[in-house]
């Protein structure tokens, strides 16, 4: 049996440590200003749907615009892409600290400067996320992300009672400044910090086909679709209680921005709970499991709170919701970190940021909407009723458990030797791989190279097909173009030990000499009158 780590054992690496706490100081920061926004926008306007749109325009970004910023964790330095998100944030809360100082704030000028405070989130979440595992070791990553976690958690059960104190005391634009100071141990923190650059021959992928790689391989991997649609649907229900947060705490007796505060401070209190709770839990529940629990838990908290009338059991209620809260989407996460390799973990995160922080944003106008038709208690009644619904899914689409593939490259690609002087450009390049495949053989080797078929185009093949020879049916070609010579290199660079199961296989199916036969080809698109690649000496190339 694996030894079970401590949740605390991230703590031992120093950069981790430093990082972790400047980023409390954020969180707190945010939370405050979360409280302020949500409570300023009760005294601007009566609509219930303008005041869950808070929460909608904060989470909005971060469903259009992960992907980008995913792009940008994978081929930029991540410690300059987080440096400029704070930065934009600070910028931003300043901007709106100035705006509410100077009674300039309408309704529709605080859902814009918080859609920008939540665009630097956008930018700076892959990066962070993608991080962790450049500051622990993969063995330790899953409590890595639950110190994350706990670490919001922490600040959200302390935050918002202290952004309802400052709000009752010193005004909405207090708490605006306080968010901007809290910017700057983050930036302090990532501007000491001196990450290992990460090691390529090989140029950057452009901006535009990093993100059309991040998007292929999420959708040629079922288990990280089946994750991010959970996880979607998690999002669009939870968000009910939070989106709705203001509202509720202005329906209760003695109703106040404290109220509010302490409300969303018991949700906090509760997630830490559960992320003290998550490694033991994990230990002894399957991931479905755990995920069907807290979808029923999450829904039987919110009908609560939807009948309750007292300002003590609303307090009590969003203990187990907070716990569920957590408990789901730490999973969720660690699952997408340990389902992809480093290469493209920033736009797999990023990819389930944009459809769960999307299913949030659409979640809290929908929940805005009911809420204004039918009253706050029928609007979270049925967001209970959705998130039972998200239960029964796991039972088609259950939620896979994480750590089972080793995803570390493969490393075992060279780089062939070439009689042709090509360039890193030259292309596009036709590969074909020739088998041949005994008549009996045939069942295993095409269930074989169905899985190779999904694993090439996943890793950025195109045009993949596979070919029977009509005069030796023995003979089967598998061929698939890439548009360079060097997308060819990253293509093979990119590939797994756990890739390497089928590349055994039909290595064991092949009866011919030796092993499959590989051609590599240059396309000729028109017949040119000279040839533009000469060939190479034999003393040119590299042995």
């Amino acid at each position: 049996m694996p030894q079970r780590n401590s949740t605390l054992a991230p703590f031992q690496h120093m950069n981790f440590r430093v990082l972790w706490t400047a980023t409390l100081a954020s969180n707190l920061g945010g939370l405050v200003q979360a409280v302020g926004a949500g409570w300023m926008m009760t005294t601007l306007t009566s609509s219930h749907v303008m005041v869950a749109l808070v929460q909608a325009a904060t989470a909005l970004p971060l469903m259009l615009f992960s992907l980008a910023a995913g792009a940008l964790a994978d081929n930029f330095d991540r410690r300059a892409v987080m440096l400029i998100a704070q930065g934009l944030m600070m910028a931003a809360s300043a901007t709106l600290a100035a705006l509410a100082l100077l009674d300039m704030l309408t309704p529709w000028t605080l859902l814009a400067i918080t859609f920008l405070t939540g665009c630097g989130t956008a930018l700076h979440n892959p990066s962070w996320q993608a991080s962790m595992g450049d500051l622990v070791p993969r063995e330790v990553l899953p409590e890595a992300v639950t110190l994350n976690s706990m670490g919001f958690n922490m600040m959200r059960s302390v935050g918002p009672a202290i952004g309802g104190t400052i709000v009752t005391v010193a005004g909405a634009s207090t708490a605006f400044i306080v968010n901007a100071v809290s910017y700057i141990p983050l930036i302090a923190a990532l501007a000491i910090w001196k990450p290992a650059p990460r090691q390529t021959a090989l140029p950057r992928e452009h901006f535009f086909s990093a993100m059309s790689a991040g998007l292929r391989y999420v959708a040629m991997s079922p288990n990280l679709l089946t994750v991010i649609l959970r996880s979607f649907l998690f999002g669009f229900a939870a968000i009910a209680p939070l989106a709705l947060m203001p509202v509720i705490a202005t329906s209760l007796p003695g109703s106040s921005a404290l109220v509010y505060g302490t409300l969303l401070g018991a949700f906090g209190i509760g997630a830490i709970l559960g992320g003290m709770a998550n490694t033991r839990v994990r230990e002894r529940l399957s991931n479905e499991v755990i995920v069907r629990a807290a979808c029923v838990g999450f829904a039987a908290a919110i009908v609560g709170i939807a009948l309750s009338p007292s300002v003590v059991l609303s307090h009590l209620l969003l203990l187990p919701a907070g716990m569920c809260w957590v408990l789901a989407l730490s999973l969720f996460n660690v699952t997408v970190q340990l389902s992809t390799p480093r290469w493209v973990v920033g736009r797999a995160l990023s990819l389930y940021h944009t459809m769960t922080f999307g299913g949030m944003a659409i979640g809290a106008w929908v929940w805005g909407v009911l809420a204004d038709r039918f009253g706050p208690p029928s609007s979270l009644a049925i967001a209970g009723g959705a998130l039972i619904l998200t239960a029964l899914v796991g039972l088609r689409l259950k939620v896979p458990e994480f750590g089972s593939l080793n995803l570390t490259p493969l490393a075992q690609f060279r780089e062939p030797r070439l009689r042709l002087g090509l360039k890193a450009r030259s292309g596009p390049i036709m590969i074909m791989v020739d088998y041949v495949i005994a008549q009996e053989d045939i069942p295993a080797f095409l269930a074989a190279m169905s899985e190779r078929r999904r694993i090439r185009i996943r890793d950025g093949a195109k045009q993949w097909v596979l070919l029977r020879d009509l005069e030796d049916p023995t003979i089967w070609s598998e061929s698939y173009h890439v548009p360079t010579w060097v997308e060819y290199i990253r293509h093979n660079q990119r590939r797994t030990h756990a890739d390497a199961e089928v590349t055994r296989r039909l290595t064991e199916l092949h009866k011919g000499p030796g092993g499959p036969r590989v051609h590599r080809m240059i396309e000729r698109q028109t017949v040119p009158l000279e040839d533009d690649l000469p060939l190479k000496d034999y003393t040119d190339i590299a042995p």
